[in-house]
């Protein structure tokens, strides 16, 4: 009955109005980058944090550590736990995508996503990049009080962009 329930678990993502999330000890995070070696681990992450949202799969992981374009940072507990991600694409006209972000649910509310912006503005900063763009859902209004005290504005509507049909906005931030 436990490898059924395991399979189960495997292939079928659980209510996330049911999980109960527990929060976590009080710690201190390093942000590091996120290189292959840390594929899986962000994987399984990305579920956690994407619980009902857009998943991404091994193979875009792979593609975003694979392309020299991508910056990546994670961060980390002292024992080397990841807790969040951020991954963000630079293009050759001065801009940058930032593409997912993500903090473990028994992590979130101690300021992990806004060092992790902080921290990717910065090494896009160094990179040359002047602008930044991100999609967040409608729904999302945590995320979206997030990026407007990061200095983020909305600038288009964006309808039925997530595969679900839900709209979204599109956001920018001049890093000069």
């Amino acid at each position: 009955m436990a490898v059924l329930q395991s399979l189960r678990d495997l292939f079928i993502a659980a209510d996330p109005r049911r999980a109960e999330v527990i929060t976590a000890p009080p710690t201190v995070y390093e942000i590091r980058p996120l290189t292959k070696k840390q594929l899986r681990e962000v994987a399984k992450l990305n579920l956690r944090c994407f619980a009902r949202g857009e998943n991404y799969s091994r193979h875009t992981f792979t593609y975003l550590l694979d392309n020299p374009e991508t910056l990546s940072y994670r961060a980390v507990t002292p024992s080397g736990e990841m807790t969040g991600f951020i991954f963000a694409m630079m293009n050759p006209d001065g801009a940058a995508h930032i593409t997912t972000i993500g903090v473990a649910p028994e992590h979130r509310r101690r300021d992990l996503a806004s060092r992790l912006l902080a921290h990717m503005e910065d090494a896009l900063r160094a990179k040359g990049v002047s602008t930044v763009v991100l999609e967040v859902r409608l729904s999302n209004l945590v995320a979206q009080e997030l990026y407007k005290r990061r200095g983020y504005a909305s600038v288009q509507l964006l309808k039925n962009y997530y595969s679900n049909g839900e709209d979204g906005y599109l956001m920018t931030k001049s890093l000069i």
